[in-house]
């Protein structure tokens, strides 16, 4: 389908000829980016208001008993409808783009994949690298606008020193989103604009309701768009027996780190590194998940501490800040989106493959997570956790 026919206006407003100020605004129905939309418009920009619609909420509700609630979810009905009635009250026009087919296969598929592969992927962070921003330019370019605007808590800049758009820490740490976004490539950044990056959230907050939108209040999401409850592998058989495809036998042993076997499980997508509960095993210590092996389908088990390591690999590399480094940097790394930057350094060790040393030993590095490299607020690059290099020794068969 041509993606000029993918575009359905949802207002009677209509826009004129693009200029370099016409402005495309990824509207989610939420505050943030409705906030952007007000404030670029107050600053006198032409605003176009675009919703990507990624996932139908009703989908799996009540499955396999699946959850019937769609609340709380991004990217909801809704949250359409939040959306719709922002632009409507701004004045400006408003497209919503069908995207659920490339959702589904760029996002929802890789995330059923990697979890029967028994890594931890971050869907979220698929979503802005795959198909956010590249299908939002696109049709921002569609529509007659040069750049698109978002509501990510993020900071970009170009550095004429390099000649590379860089890619930093918001004001607000708490909100911190650049994680999500270490993917982005350096014509994305270049057009590509976060008013929020030097915001505060409850001034957000005040700036909406001084525009009066109607979402000025409204709670943040909190779930992944396509997971109803939250309960990842329940979403997996359910989606799994919608595609009338079979959950694979990925049944195992629990495994102490000497090999000796302690128990049983159902499968290795129920399982995450650093997970405490759901293990159905009563030890006199707590025992975690300290790694989990595909081929064999065992999961290795042992205490807290160890799930200490220094060592980290990752594979599928962004460069932002900078060109492919030829030599170790010295980095801090973020590997989950709640972790604090570690310090480390980082070093190529094969085409597309870095190996991180930390300076202490970090808790819990989990395969198919993301590990973000930065140097002070700036994000140096980034890539994806490999099972090489996670928990606390080189791997071994069981």
């Amino acid at each position: 389908m041509e993606q000029a026919n993918m575009l359905t206006q949802t207002t009677n407003s209509t826009h004129s000829t693009a200029s370099p100020e016409t402005i495309a605004v990824a509207m989610s129905g939420g505050v943030d980016s409705s906030a952007v939309a007000a404030l670029l418009r107050e600053q006198g920009h032409t605003i176009i208001g675009l919703t990507l619609q990624l996932w139908n909420q009703r989908r799996l509700a009540g499955h396999e008993g699946m959850p019937e609630s769609v609340q709380g979810r991004c990217c909801s009905i809704d949250d359409v409808y939040d959306a719709r009635r922002v632009a409507e009250r701004l004045g400006i026009p408003y497209y919503l783009v069908n995207q659920q087919e490339r959702f589904e296969q760029d996002v929802v598929r890789p995330f059923v994949n990697e979890y029967l592969a028994g890594r931890t992927p971050v869907p979220c962070t698929l979503c802005n690298n795959h198909l956010k921003f590249d299908q939002l330019l696109i049709t921002a370019r569609q529509i007659g606008a040069d750049k698109i605007a978002t509501g990510h808590y993020a900071r970009n800049r170009y550095n004429p020193e390099t000649g590379r758009w860089v890619l930093s820490r918001p004001a607000d740490r708490t909100k911190d989103q650049t994680y999500f976004l270490f993917g982005l490539t350096q014509p994305q950044l270049e057009r590509t604009l976060f008013p929020l990056g030097e915001m505060q959230k409850p001034v957000v907050r005040n700036l909406a309701a001084d525009a009066g939108l109607p979402v000025a209040t409204k709670p943040d999401s909190q779930e992944i768009c396509f997971i109803p409850g939250g309960d990842y592998s329940q979403f997996l058989r359910a989606y799994r027996d919608e595609q009338q495809q079979p959950m694979p036998d990925l049944s195992g042993s629990l495994v102490t780190t000497s090999g000796e076997v302690i128990g049983h499980h159902e499968g290795i997508h129920g399982f995450t590194v650093g997970q405490r509960k759901g293990l159905g095993l009563s030890t006199p210590t707590p025992l975690y998940v300290l790694q989990i092996h595909p081929d064999s389908h065992n999961v290795v088990v042992g205490p807290d501490e160890d799930l200490m390591s220094r060592e980290l690999h990752a594979d599928r590399l962004n460069w932002i800040a900078i060109d492919t480094p030829t030599s170790p940097i010295r980095v801090h790394i973020k590997i989950r989106h709640r972790h604090e930057p570690a310090p480390a350094t980082l070093e190529i060790v094969g085409p597309d493959h870095v190996r991180a040393i930390f300076d202490e030993p970090q808790r819990a590095i989990t395969p198919g997570q993301a590990a973000v490299f930065y140097d002070g607020d700036d994000v140096v690059g980034g890539g994806w956790i490999k099972n090489e290099g996670s928990g606390p020794r080189k791997r071994q068969s069981f």
